[in-house]
């Protein structure tokens, strides 16, 4: 388990993580997640890395499309969602 100082009200970059839904668009595709920062902690949240990797992705850098990966320990599992909708067969 992660350990993150963190006080609501002193660091106002963090606000966005107390939404109840985060919402993305990619692979022609509109993806809401629902986060719970106080009853999950750090896991409970999309980190920009994850959106990040899911841009990545899109982008094609990394040919996806009929080829498999275990998804291990993936957070709110944003980019196992971006993943398999840009062709990646997932095992989780």
């Amino acid at each position: 388990m992660a350990l993150v100082p963190y006080d609501e009200t002193a660091v106002v970059g963090l606000q966005r993580f107390h939404k109840p839904l985060a919402t993305f668009s990619f692979a022609n595709h509109t993806i809401q997640i629902q986060q719970d920062w106080r009853q999950l902690g750090v896991a409970a949240v999309v980190w920009d890395a994850a959106v990040v990797l899911c841009t990545y992705l899109e982008m094609g850098a990394v040919e996806l499309r009929g080829r498999s990966a275990v998804e291990l320990g993936a957070g709110t599992g944003l980019v196992g969602i971006v993943a398999a909708l840009l062709g990646l067969y997932l095992c989780s």
